[in-house]
């Protein structure tokens, strides 16, 4: 079981890394790709997320319920602004995508 949860761990951060490099991608470059890239990654979050739970709740193991309802709540509006970045890319959906993805990994680290 370490090795699924190390798996899930692994694309949980990869789905972190695209948000941010998609961010930066469609700031700088102003790039058609980068809302895919958002957009994907985000949705790789949310899936990943939801299971590195699933997996915790079924070990045993303590979870702080507050922290991942304010973890899903930030993921689903980061899936959204990705959504909606990829019907009309805009600089400041990127910016928002970004800034909520930093967000949610502030939570994870100092809550």
């Amino acid at each position: 079981m370490d090795i699924v949860y190390s798996a899930l761990v692994f694309l949980h951060l990869l789905g972190m890394a695209g948000i941010i490099s998609g961010f930066l991608m469609q700031l700088i470059t102003g790039n058609a790709k980068s809302p895919k890239v958002i957009l994907h990654s985000a949705l790789l979050q949310l899936l990943t997320g939801l299971l590195l739970v699933g997996l915790a709740e079924m070990g045993g193991g303590g979870v702080d319920h507050m922290k991942v309802g304010v973890k899903l709540v930030v993921a689903f509006a980061v899936a959204i602004v990705g959504t909606v970045n990829l019907r009309k890319p805009a600089t400041n959906l990127a910016v928002a995508a970004g800034v909520l993805a930093i967000l949610n990994v502030a939570v994870a680290v100092f809550w």
